[in-house]
Protein backbone atom coordinates (compact mmCIF):
# COMPACT_ATOMS: atom_id res chain seq x y z
CA UNK A 1 0.00 0.00 0.00
CA UNK A 2 1.55 3.37 -1.34
CA UNK A 3 1.84 6.24 1.33
CA UNK A 4 3.34 8.66 -0.41
CA UNK A 5 1.28 9.20 -3.37
CA UNK A 6 -0.76 12.32 -2.32
CA UNK A 7 2.53 14.46 -1.59
CA UNK A 8 4.28 16.70 -4.18
CA UNK A 9 5.96 16.80 -6.78
CA UNK A 10 3.72 13.40 -6.89
CA UNK A 11 6.40 11.81 -9.47
CA UNK A 12 9.61 12.63 -6.86
CA UNK A 13 8.05 10.74 -4.40
CA UNK A 14 6.38 7.84 -6.05
CA UNK A 15 9.68 7.38 -7.66
CA UNK A 16 10.89 7.57 -3.95
CA UNK A 17 8.58 4.90 -2.40
CA UNK A 18 9.99 2.67 -5.42
CA UNK A 19 13.07 2.93 -4.17
CA UNK A 20 12.54 2.04 -1.10
CA UNK A 21 10.61 -1.30 -1.60
CA UNK A 22 14.09 -2.20 -3.57
CA UNK A 23 17.09 -3.41 -1.28
CA UNK A 24 20.30 -1.85 -2.30
CA UNK A 25 22.99 -1.70 0.26
CA UNK A 26 26.68 -0.60 -0.69
CA UNK A 27 27.92 -3.89 -2.75
CA UNK A 28 25.08 -5.44 -2.92
CA UNK A 29 23.32 -3.08 -6.02
CA UNK A 30 22.20 -5.37 -8.32
CA UNK A 31 18.46 -4.76 -7.93
CA UNK A 32 18.68 -1.32 -7.73
CA UNK A 33 20.54 -1.19 -11.15
CA UNK A 34 18.00 -3.46 -12.91
CA UNK A 35 15.09 -1.48 -11.89
CA UNK A 36 17.03 1.66 -13.30
CA UNK A 37 17.81 -0.31 -16.39
CA UNK A 38 14.32 -1.47 -16.57
CA UNK A 39 12.62 2.54 -16.28
CA UNK A 40 14.90 3.26 -18.93
CA UNK A 41 14.18 0.71 -21.32
CA UNK A 42 10.29 1.45 -20.66
CA UNK A 43 10.43 5.50 -21.17
CA UNK A 44 12.61 5.34 -24.42
CA UNK A 45 15.55 6.74 -22.63
CA UNK A 46 19.21 6.12 -23.64
CA UNK A 47 21.30 4.03 -20.99
CA UNK A 48 24.19 2.45 -20.60
CA UNK A 49 26.38 0.70 -17.47
CA UNK A 50 29.94 0.66 -17.14
CA UNK A 51 32.38 -2.28 -15.41
CA UNK A 52 31.43 -1.20 -11.73
CA UNK A 53 27.69 -0.98 -12.36
CA UNK A 54 27.51 2.99 -12.75
CA UNK A 55 24.47 3.29 -15.01
CA UNK A 56 23.79 6.59 -17.34
CA UNK A 57 20.34 7.43 -18.21
CA UNK A 58 20.63 10.35 -21.11
CA UNK A 59 17.34 12.45 -22.44
CA UNK A 60 18.05 14.40 -25.35
CA UNK A 61 17.34 18.23 -25.86
CA UNK A 62 14.30 19.41 -26.19
CA UNK A 63 13.78 20.49 -30.18
CA UNK A 64 15.65 24.23 -30.53
CA UNK A 65 17.27 24.04 -27.49
CA UNK A 66 20.18 21.71 -28.50
CA UNK A 67 22.50 24.79 -28.35
CA UNK A 68 21.72 24.44 -24.52
CA UNK A 69 25.07 22.86 -22.11
CA UNK A 70 24.55 19.61 -21.27
CA UNK A 71 23.99 19.09 -17.66
CA UNK A 72 24.58 16.03 -15.56
CA UNK A 73 22.49 15.60 -12.36
CA UNK A 74 24.24 13.15 -10.39
CA UNK A 75 23.33 10.70 -7.18
CA UNK A 76 24.02 7.29 -5.60
CA UNK A 77 22.21 4.69 -5.92
CA UNK A 78 23.30 2.52 -2.23
CA UNK A 79 22.81 3.15 0.95
CA UNK A 80 23.57 2.77 4.52
CA UNK A 81 21.52 0.07 6.34
CA UNK A 82 21.21 0.82 10.22
CA UNK A 83 18.52 -0.73 11.89
CA UNK A 84 17.79 -0.85 16.20
CA UNK A 85 19.19 -3.99 17.49
CA UNK A 86 15.40 -5.38 17.99
CA UNK A 87 13.93 -4.66 14.80
CA UNK A 88 13.60 -7.71 12.40
CA UNK A 89 15.03 -6.26 8.94
CA UNK A 90 16.78 -8.25 6.43
CA UNK A 91 18.71 -5.65 4.27
CA UNK A 92 18.78 -8.47 1.64
CA UNK A 93 14.81 -9.11 0.99
CA UNK A 94 13.38 -6.59 3.08
CA UNK A 95 11.52 -3.38 1.59
CA UNK A 96 12.21 0.27 3.71
CA UNK A 97 8.71 1.29 5.45
CA UNK A 98 8.37 5.21 4.99
CA UNK A 99 5.98 6.52 7.34
CA UNK A 100 4.94 10.02 7.68
CA UNK A 101 5.17 11.92 11.03
CA UNK A 102 4.47 15.63 11.49
CA UNK A 103 5.96 16.75 8.42
CA UNK A 104 8.87 14.44 8.41
CA UNK A 105 9.01 10.82 6.12
CA UNK A 106 10.78 8.25 8.34
CA UNK A 107 11.49 4.38 8.74
CA UNK A 108 10.12 1.87 10.64
CA UNK A 109 13.09 0.56 12.68
CA UNK A 110 15.61 1.34 10.26
CA UNK A 111 17.75 3.92 8.23
CA UNK A 112 15.31 4.87 5.63
CA UNK A 113 17.84 5.83 2.64
CA UNK A 114 17.09 9.23 1.39
CA UNK A 115 20.27 9.23 1.32
CA UNK A 116 20.52 9.66 -1.51
CA UNK A 117 17.15 7.73 -2.89
CA UNK A 118 15.81 11.43 -2.78
CA UNK A 119 18.50 12.13 -5.34
CA UNK A 120 17.94 9.10 -7.67
CA UNK A 121 14.11 9.95 -7.40
CA UNK A 122 14.87 13.47 -8.31
CA UNK A 123 16.61 12.51 -10.84
CA UNK A 124 14.33 9.93 -12.53
CA UNK A 125 11.20 12.71 -11.64
CA UNK A 126 13.27 14.88 -14.61
CA UNK A 127 13.66 12.40 -16.84
CA UNK A 128 9.87 11.07 -17.05
CA UNK A 129 8.55 15.38 -16.97
CA UNK A 130 7.16 16.28 -20.52
CA UNK A 131 6.73 19.69 -19.43
CA UNK A 132 10.49 20.38 -18.75
CA UNK A 133 11.77 22.45 -21.87
CA UNK A 134 15.59 21.69 -21.39
CA UNK A 135 18.73 21.11 -22.67
CA UNK A 136 20.42 17.75 -22.58
CA UNK A 137 20.24 15.94 -19.51
CA UNK A 138 22.47 13.19 -18.29
CA UNK A 139 21.49 11.52 -15.32
CA UNK A 140 24.07 9.60 -13.40
CA UNK A 141 23.65 6.93 -11.02
CA UNK A 142 27.00 5.60 -9.28
CA UNK A 143 27.78 2.95 -7.20
CA UNK A 144 29.13 1.90 -3.73
CA UNK A 145 29.32 5.61 -2.25
CA UNK A 146 28.98 4.56 1.19
CA UNK A 147 31.56 2.14 1.52
CA UNK A 148 34.38 3.22 -0.41
CA UNK A 149 33.26 5.29 -3.11
CA UNK A 150 34.43 3.07 -5.90
CA UNK A 151 31.88 3.44 -8.22
CA UNK A 152 33.43 7.45 -8.64
CA UNK A 153 36.83 6.05 -8.23
CA UNK A 154 36.27 3.69 -11.28
CA UNK A 155 34.19 6.50 -13.46
CA UNK A 156 35.74 7.09 -16.69
CA UNK A 157 36.05 10.73 -17.48
CA UNK A 158 34.15 9.82 -21.06
CA UNK A 159 31.39 8.09 -19.98
CA UNK A 160 29.40 11.30 -19.65
CA UNK A 161 29.64 14.28 -21.69
CA UNK A 162 28.42 16.97 -20.03
CA UNK A 163 31.22 19.89 -17.82
CA UNK A 164 28.46 20.85 -15.57
CA UNK A 165 27.32 18.79 -12.49
CA UNK A 166 24.99 19.14 -10.67
CA UNK A 167 25.47 16.51 -7.00
CA UNK A 168 22.25 15.56 -5.58
CA UNK A 169 23.48 14.32 -2.12
CA UNK A 170 23.58 17.11 0.20
CA UNK A 171 21.36 17.45 2.55
CA UNK A 172 20.34 21.06 3.74
CA UNK A 173 17.67 23.06 2.20
CA UNK A 174 18.65 26.27 1.28
CA UNK A 175 22.61 25.75 1.06
CA UNK A 176 24.51 25.19 -1.96
CA UNK A 177 27.67 23.30 -1.40
CA UNK A 178 30.61 24.39 -3.39
CA UNK A 179 32.96 22.34 -1.35
CA UNK A 180 33.75 18.86 0.29
CA UNK A 181 36.26 17.40 2.76
CA UNK A 182 38.50 14.40 1.51
CA UNK A 183 38.70 10.94 3.36
CA UNK A 184 40.53 7.94 4.02
CA UNK A 185 39.93 4.45 6.75
CA UNK A 186 43.05 3.05 8.54
CA UNK A 187 41.76 -0.13 9.92
CA UNK A 188 43.88 -2.04 12.54
CA UNK A 189 43.49 -5.77 13.08
CA UNK A 190 44.66 -7.04 16.41
CA UNK A 191 45.39 -11.01 17.03
CA UNK A 192 45.15 -12.62 20.29
CA UNK A 193 45.12 -15.84 21.73
CA UNK A 194 42.29 -18.29 22.99
CA UNK A 195 42.48 -18.80 27.12
CA UNK A 196 40.31 -21.36 28.55
CA UNK A 197 37.53 -19.82 30.99
CA UNK A 198 38.67 -19.81 34.59
CA UNK A 199 36.78 -21.82 37.27
CA UNK A 200 34.06 -20.94 39.52
CA UNK A 201 33.09 -17.94 36.69
CA UNK A 202 29.97 -16.33 35.55
CA UNK A 203 29.44 -14.38 31.99
CA UNK A 204 27.87 -11.31 31.77
CA UNK A 205 26.71 -9.24 28.45
CA UNK A 206 26.72 -5.25 28.88
CA UNK A 207 24.99 -3.72 26.46
CA UNK A 208 25.21 0.15 25.45
CA UNK A 209 22.36 1.34 23.43
CA UNK A 210 19.90 4.20 22.76
CA UNK A 211 22.56 6.69 21.26
CA UNK A 212 22.30 9.26 18.57
CA UNK A 213 24.83 8.11 16.32
CA UNK A 214 25.23 9.98 13.13
CA UNK A 215 26.60 11.01 9.65
CA UNK A 216 30.60 10.74 10.46
CA UNK A 217 30.56 14.13 8.18
CA UNK A 218 27.71 16.00 9.21
CA UNK A 219 27.15 15.64 12.81
CA UNK A 220 30.89 14.68 14.42
CA UNK A 221 31.04 17.87 16.00
CA UNK A 222 27.60 17.93 17.67
CA UNK A 223 29.43 15.82 20.91
CA UNK A 224 27.41 12.79 20.65
CA UNK A 225 28.14 9.81 22.97
CA UNK A 226 30.61 7.28 21.08
CA UNK A 227 29.47 3.18 21.68
CA UNK A 228 32.88 2.04 20.65
CA UNK A 229 34.34 4.65 23.64
CA UNK A 230 31.91 4.17 26.38
CA UNK A 231 31.80 0.29 26.76
CA UNK A 232 35.85 0.64 26.46
CA UNK A 233 35.73 2.99 29.66
CA UNK A 234 33.16 0.53 31.34
CA UNK A 235 35.78 -2.38 30.92
CA UNK A 236 38.65 -0.07 32.01
CA UNK A 237 36.64 0.37 35.01
CA UNK A 238 35.56 -3.14 35.87
CA UNK A 239 39.06 -4.31 35.04
CA UNK A 240 39.97 -1.80 37.36
CA UNK A 241 38.22 -3.38 40.07
CA UNK A 242 37.68 -6.97 39.11
CA UNK A 243 39.47 -9.70 37.65
CA UNK A 244 37.79 -9.54 34.25
CA UNK A 245 37.72 -11.48 31.03
CA UNK A 246 36.47 -10.52 27.65
CA UNK A 247 35.44 -13.12 25.61
CA UNK A 248 33.49 -10.65 22.64
CA UNK A 249 32.89 -7.46 21.53
CA UNK A 250 30.67 -6.30 18.72
CA UNK A 251 30.71 -2.30 19.08
CA UNK A 252 29.56 0.00 16.42
CA UNK A 253 29.04 -0.97 12.52
CA UNK A 254 29.78 1.07 9.84
CA UNK A 255 32.82 3.36 8.75
CA UNK A 256 31.01 6.31 8.39
CA UNK A 257 28.62 6.20 11.31
CA UNK A 258 29.11 7.56 14.69
CA UNK A 259 28.50 4.16 16.94
CA UNK A 260 25.37 3.68 18.28
CA UNK A 261 25.56 0.21 20.06
CA UNK A 262 28.16 -1.53 21.45
CA UNK A 263 28.17 -5.43 22.88
CA UNK A 264 30.64 -7.06 25.01
CA UNK A 265 30.05 -10.44 26.87
CA UNK A 266 33.13 -11.16 30.07
CA UNK A 267 33.72 -13.47 32.37
CA UNK A 268 34.02 -12.90 36.32
CA UNK A 269 34.21 -14.74 39.49
CA UNK A 270 30.64 -15.33 40.09
CA UNK A 271 31.21 -13.96 43.78
CA UNK A 272 31.75 -11.11 42.00
CA UNK A 273 28.76 -10.78 39.98
CA UNK A 274 26.33 -8.82 42.21
CA UNK A 275 28.91 -6.20 42.88
CA UNK A 276 29.98 -5.58 39.41
CA UNK A 277 26.39 -5.24 38.51
CA UNK A 278 26.40 -2.55 40.91
CA UNK A 279 29.57 -0.79 39.41
CA UNK A 280 28.07 -1.02 35.85
CA UNK A 281 24.91 0.84 37.44
CA UNK A 282 27.01 3.21 39.04
CA UNK A 283 28.72 3.93 35.48
CA UNK A 284 25.47 3.82 33.78
CA UNK A 285 24.75 7.04 36.19
CA UNK A 286 28.07 9.02 35.48
CA UNK A 287 27.57 8.34 31.76
CA UNK A 288 24.17 10.22 32.18
CA UNK A 289 25.57 13.26 33.86
CA UNK A 290 28.46 12.96 31.59
CA UNK A 291 25.74 13.46 28.25
CA UNK A 292 22.75 14.83 30.22
CA UNK A 293 20.58 16.74 27.40
CA UNK A 294 22.49 15.04 24.51
CA UNK A 295 21.93 11.83 24.73
CA UNK A 296 18.26 11.31 26.76
CA UNK A 297 18.01 7.93 25.24
CA UNK A 298 21.25 6.12 26.60
CA UNK A 299 21.03 2.85 28.11
CA UNK A 300 23.63 0.89 29.72
CA UNK A 301 22.46 -2.59 30.71
CA UNK A 302 23.53 -5.82 32.37
CA UNK A 303 22.55 -9.69 32.04
CA UNK A 304 23.18 -13.19 32.70
CA UNK A 305 24.63 -15.11 29.82
CA UNK A 306 25.80 -18.77 28.63
CA UNK A 307 29.48 -19.44 29.84
CA UNK A 308 32.02 -19.01 26.87
CA UNK A 309 34.35 -21.91 26.19
CA UNK A 310 37.07 -18.91 25.87
CA UNK A 311 38.60 -15.45 26.82
CA UNK A 312 40.93 -13.72 25.49
CA UNK A 313 44.53 -13.37 26.86
CA UNK A 314 44.66 -10.54 29.13
CA UNK A 315 47.93 -9.07 27.81
CA UNK A 316 46.08 -8.77 24.34
CA UNK A 317 42.92 -7.29 26.83
CA UNK A 318 45.29 -4.78 28.39
CA UNK A 319 46.13 -3.32 25.13
CA UNK A 320 43.70 -3.32 23.35
CA UNK A 321 41.67 -1.71 25.93
CA UNK A 322 44.49 0.89 26.30
CA UNK A 323 44.54 1.29 22.19
CA UNK A 324 40.65 2.22 21.76
CA UNK A 325 40.85 4.48 25.38
CA UNK A 326 43.60 6.71 23.85
CA UNK A 327 42.20 6.30 19.69
CA UNK A 328 41.10 9.78 18.95
CA UNK A 329 37.09 10.52 17.91
CA UNK A 330 35.68 14.17 16.89
CA UNK A 331 37.25 17.16 15.67
CA UNK A 332 40.67 17.57 15.22
CA UNK A 333 40.44 21.09 13.99
CA UNK A 334 37.88 23.87 13.07
CA UNK A 335 38.56 25.52 9.21
CA UNK A 336 40.33 29.30 9.30
CA UNK A 337 38.81 30.03 6.14
CA UNK A 338 35.39 29.21 6.56
CA UNK A 339 33.29 29.78 10.21
CA UNK A 340 31.59 26.72 11.75
CA UNK A 341 32.78 24.20 9.51
CA UNK A 342 35.20 21.25 10.23
CA UNK A 343 38.71 21.12 8.84
CA UNK A 344 39.82 17.48 10.36
CA UNK A 345 37.79 15.14 12.09
CA UNK A 346 38.59 11.05 12.85
CA UNK A 347 35.76 8.28 13.58
CA UNK A 348 35.91 5.59 15.90
CA UNK A 349 33.55 3.47 13.86
CA UNK A 350 33.84 0.13 15.08
CA UNK A 351 35.60 -2.48 16.89
CA UNK A 352 34.46 -5.99 16.89
CA UNK A 353 35.57 -9.72 17.31
CA UNK A 354 36.05 -11.97 14.14
CA UNK A 355 36.11 -15.91 13.50
CA UNK A 356 40.06 -15.86 13.18
CA UNK A 357 41.03 -15.05 16.26
CA UNK A 358 41.16 -11.16 15.57
CA UNK A 359 39.66 -8.05 16.47
CA UNK A 360 38.89 -5.47 13.56
CA UNK A 361 39.26 -1.31 14.66
CA UNK A 362 38.02 0.77 12.00
CA UNK A 363 38.54 4.32 12.26
CA UNK A 364 37.72 6.73 9.31
CA UNK A 365 39.87 10.35 8.84
CA UNK A 366 38.41 13.64 6.89
CA UNK A 367 39.64 16.56 6.06
CA UNK A 368 39.82 19.58 3.69
CA UNK A 369 43.48 20.07 4.28
CA UNK A 370 45.65 16.57 2.56
CA UNK A 371 48.48 16.57 5.25
CA UNK A 372 46.24 17.13 8.00
CA UNK A 373 43.87 14.23 7.28
CA UNK A 374 47.56 12.37 7.05
CA UNK A 375 48.49 13.15 10.04
CA UNK A 376 45.70 12.64 11.74
CA UNK A 377 45.91 8.86 10.35
CA UNK A 378 49.32 8.96 11.59
CA UNK A 379 48.02 9.21 14.81
CA UNK A 380 45.78 6.56 15.21
CA UNK A 381 48.26 4.43 13.72
CA UNK A 382 50.31 5.00 16.94
CA UNK A 383 46.77 4.45 19.26
CA UNK A 384 46.46 1.06 17.71
CA UNK A 385 50.16 0.20 17.48
CA UNK A 386 49.70 -0.07 21.56
CA UNK A 387 47.52 -3.18 20.98
CA UNK A 388 50.63 -4.64 18.41
CA UNK A 389 47.93 -4.07 15.23
CA UNK A 390 48.32 -4.62 11.69
CA UNK A 391 47.32 -1.42 9.69
CA UNK A 392 45.89 -0.84 7.12
CA UNK A 393 45.00 2.38 5.10
CA UNK A 394 42.78 2.77 2.04
CA UNK A 395 44.17 5.25 -0.99
CA UNK A 396 41.03 7.68 0.39
CA UNK A 397 39.29 10.09 -1.75
CA UNK A 398 40.54 14.05 -2.32
CA UNK A 399 38.27 16.80 -1.36
CA UNK A 400 36.96 19.43 -3.42
CA UNK A 401 38.32 23.08 -3.14
CA UNK A 402 35.57 25.86 -3.62
CA UNK A 403 35.49 28.16 -6.36
CA UNK A 404 33.01 31.21 -5.72
CA UNK A 405 33.60 32.11 -9.70
CA UNK A 406 32.10 28.94 -9.99
CA UNK A 407 29.40 29.18 -13.50
CA UNK A 408 26.83 27.39 -12.04
CA UNK A 409 27.07 28.53 -8.29
CA UNK A 410 26.01 31.73 -9.95
CA UNK A 411 22.92 30.07 -12.26
CA UNK A 412 21.70 28.13 -8.64
CA UNK A 413 22.26 31.37 -6.38
CA UNK A 414 19.82 33.01 -9.00
CA UNK A 415 17.24 30.57 -9.48
CA UNK A 416 17.59 30.28 -5.82
CA UNK A 417 16.83 34.45 -5.40
CA UNK A 418 14.20 33.93 -7.86
CA UNK A 419 11.99 31.35 -6.57
CA UNK A 420 12.04 31.77 -2.80
CA UNK A 421 13.03 35.91 -2.42
CA UNK A 422 16.28 34.92 -0.19
CA UNK A 423 19.96 34.11 -0.48
CA UNK A 424 20.97 31.00 -0.21
CA UNK A 425 23.92 30.02 2.08
CA UNK A 426 26.95 29.35 0.44
CA UNK A 427 29.52 26.64 2.15
CA UNK A 428 31.70 23.90 1.93
CA UNK A 429 30.83 20.50 3.82
CA UNK A 430 32.49 18.13 6.04
CA UNK A 431 30.96 14.85 5.11
CA UNK A 432 32.78 13.29 1.62
CA UNK A 433 31.03 13.78 -1.35
CA UNK A 434 31.61 11.98 -5.23
CA UNK A 435 32.53 15.70 -6.38
CA UNK A 436 36.23 15.53 -5.12
CA UNK A 437 36.52 12.09 -6.88
CA UNK A 438 35.17 13.28 -10.29
CA UNK A 439 36.71 17.09 -10.08
CA UNK A 440 39.87 14.89 -10.13
CA UNK A 441 39.05 12.85 -13.46
CA UNK A 442 37.00 15.20 -15.04
CA UNK A 443 39.12 18.30 -15.80
CA UNK A 444 37.26 21.90 -15.92
CA UNK A 445 34.09 20.16 -14.55
CA UNK A 446 32.01 22.62 -12.89
CA UNK A 447 29.87 21.23 -10.38
CA UNK A 448 27.38 22.42 -6.98
CA UNK A 449 25.53 20.13 -5.05
CA UNK A 450 22.29 20.62 -3.30
CA UNK A 451 19.49 18.84 -1.68
CA UNK A 452 16.33 18.84 0.43
CA UNK A 453 16.47 18.84 4.25
CA UNK A 454 17.55 15.19 5.53
CA UNK A 455 18.29 15.10 9.23
CA UNK A 456 19.86 11.33 11.14
CA UNK A 457 21.32 10.30 8.53
CA UNK A 458 22.89 6.28 8.77
CA UNK A 459 20.80 5.90 11.62
CA UNK A 460 17.44 4.40 11.98
CA UNK A 461 16.28 8.06 13.19
CA UNK A 462 16.74 9.72 9.54
CA UNK A 463 14.00 11.64 7.91
CA UNK A 464 13.61 14.03 5.52
CA UNK A 465 11.55 17.20 5.16
CA UNK A 466 8.59 17.14 3.14
CA UNK A 467 8.35 20.63 2.57
CA UNK A 468 11.55 20.79 1.98
CA UNK A 469 11.66 18.56 -1.15
CA UNK A 470 9.28 20.52 -2.61
CA UNK A 471 11.70 23.60 -2.44
CA UNK A 472 14.17 20.90 -3.59
CA UNK A 473 12.27 20.14 -6.65
CA UNK A 474 11.40 23.51 -7.48
CA UNK A 475 15.12 24.45 -7.65
CA UNK A 476 16.22 22.12 -9.59
CA UNK A 477 14.00 22.11 -12.04
CA UNK A 478 14.26 25.99 -12.69
CA UNK A 479 18.52 25.22 -12.99
CA UNK A 480 17.83 22.80 -15.50
CA UNK A 481 15.41 25.11 -17.45
CA UNK A 482 17.92 27.78 -17.26
CA UNK A 483 21.16 26.04 -18.64
CA UNK A 484 23.24 28.69 -20.80
CA UNK A 485 23.91 28.46 -24.17
CA UNK A 486 27.55 26.37 -25.43
CA UNK A 487 30.29 28.55 -26.13
CA UNK A 488 31.82 27.53 -29.30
Amino acid sequence: MRILNELNPAPLWNYFEEICSIPRLSRNEESIRRYLLGFAEKNNLISKEDPVGNILITREAASGLENLKTIVLQSHMDMVGEKNANHPHNWKTDPIRPVITNGWITASGTTLGADDGIGMAAQMAILTDNTLKSGKIECLFTVDEESGMTGAVNLNPDFFTGRTLLNLDSEDEGILYIGCAGGMDTVGTIHYKPVPVRKNTCALELAVTGLRGGHSGDEIHKGYGNAVKIINSLLIRLSEQFEVNLSHLDAGNLRNAIPREAFATIVTDISDRETVKKTISSFYNNMREVFSDIENDMKISVNNTELPEFTIDMDCQKKLTDAIEFCPHGVIAWSEDMEDLVETSTNLASAKFSDDNTIVIVTTQRSSVESAKRETAANVVKCLHRANAQIKRSDGYPGWKPDMTSEILGITRNSYKTLFGEEPMIRAIHAGLECGLIYEKVKGIDMISFGPTIRGAHTPEEKIEISSVQKFWYLLTDVVRNMPVLNF
